[in-house]
């Protein structure tokens, strides 16, 4: 086995709203080219690639990739629905820890349309059934849009066991757009109150449009490397994958028919502790996480799945600014995909990058202080979560 991996290069290509995107080629390219120059590499020197996208026709990594270049490595294409992105990084970080491959890149992108997400193919069964057939016995029947009926149904859920205030769900959209103001890469950038969060459009039970992440386009990219390779090229690669984890669902998923289960609670809790347990972290030293709040109940629910706050306790810690600069732990600096935007297959992606140029120093305005560790959640329904824990090393 080969040493931890290192994140020698990242890139993106600034998020848009569907209409105002480059189409999803240009926008892989231009991700790719950003992480190739990050890292000070050519592309002749890849050895493998992996794709991420959910929208569009098979091959679109090779349509993508054929635009940087035609070198005849292999390229493998990943649909995993919002954890994409993660699913393409963790198939790389697993082809150079291994020893299959040196350097490895990861590639995700979508070109989205506007309006919620839908199932695509209705000649066929949805791998959503079982997950709408718990939906129906805990929530009932709605016009909502699927994934809004199913987080906010969770939000409920959460309303009801532990006791919830409408403006603490609106305070982390509030969050969002601050954190957002300072990165040129993201959809929304300009500032919100509670009041007009809880005043946008209702959604579904707590969720109002502006708790809801947008449909987007853009794609992001990292380039993994071995320990060898990086120091045989000279290169900066001071940046590891310290610890990652993939988990599925489990029988709790369903059996229990309880909403926050359903939106992937469980998951998201093993696949952190997993990544705990492997790097000997305790949670509580953590002072940056990317985690995937594509509703604002989600990003609630995940800073007790992530264990970053005991069960019952996440109003507290976002009233008391625990989830922002100056607090516990700063999450989602870049916006989220709240306020960043929400391609599917990039969101991954960008989220690695985020956290790659926080622990550099490079992250500007959103610099958190002092940070040496970083926490990655990205989850996606049907289901998969990806928790990947990087680390500040010294180069090799």
């Amino acid at each position: 086995m080969a040493g931890k991996a290192r994140v020698a290069g990242v890139g993106m290509a600034p998020f848009a709203t569907p209409g105002r995107a480059k189409p999803y080629g240009e926008l892989g390219e231009e991700a790719v080219r950003a992480a190739l120059a990050d890292a000070g590499v050519e592309y002749r020197d890849v050895q493998q690639a992996v794709a991420g996208y959910v929208y569009g026709d098979s091959t679109s990594g090779q349509a993508v990739l054929y635009r940087v270049g035609e070198t005849g490595i292999p390229i493998v294409n990943v649909n995993n629905n919002c954890s994409t992105g993660s699913s393409a990084l963790w198939l790389a970080r697993q082809a150079v820890e291994s020893g299959a491959a040196d350097c490895v890149l990861a590639l995700g992108f979508e070109q989205m349309r506007r309006g919620a997400l839908d199932m695509l193919w209705a000649d066929r069964p949805s791998p959503f059934t079982r997950f709408d057939e718990v939906a129906q016995a805990a929530v009932g029947e709605s016009d909502a849009p699927f994934a809004a009926r199913y987080f906010g149904g969770a939000g409920d859920a959460y309303a009801r066991k532990y006791g919830l205030a409408p403006d603490t769900l609106a305070r982390i959209a509030v969050k969002a757009r601050g954190h957002a103001a300072n990165n040129p890469f993201a959809v929304f950038r300009d500032p919100v109150t509670v009041e007009e969060v809880l005043a946008s459009p209702q959604i579904y039970g707590p969720l109002t449009r502006l708790q809801c992440c947008p449909p987007t386009c853009g794609a992001a990219a990292a380039l993994i490397v071995s320990e060898e390779f990086a120091r045989s090229r000279g290169l900066d690669a001071s940046v590891a994958i310290a610890a990652q984890a993939m988990t599925t669902d489990t029988p709790s998923t369903f059996d229990e028919q309880d909403m926050i289960k359903l939106v992937g609670y469980d998951l998201s809790q093993a696949a952190a502790r997993q990544v705990y347990e492997r790097s000997g972290t305790d949670p509580r030293d953590i002072r940056v996480v990317e985690l995937h709040d594509c509703f604002t109940t989600n990003e609630l629910l995940s800073y007790e799945a992530l264990e970053l706050t005991p069960e019952g306790t996440a109003e507290k810690f976002v009233v008391e600014g625990d989830n922002t600069y100056g607090g516990q732990v700063v999450t989602n600096p870049s916006g989220g995909l709240l306020s960043k935007g929400h391609p599917l297959g990039a969101t991954g992606l960008a989220q690695c990058a985020e956290l790659v140029w926080q622990l550099r120093g490079q992250a500007g305005a959103r610099q958190v202080d002092d940070v040496d560790l970083a926490l990655q959640h990205n989850i996606g329904l049907g289901g998969a979560a990806v928790v990947t824990l990087y680390q500040k090393v010294d180069r090799v």
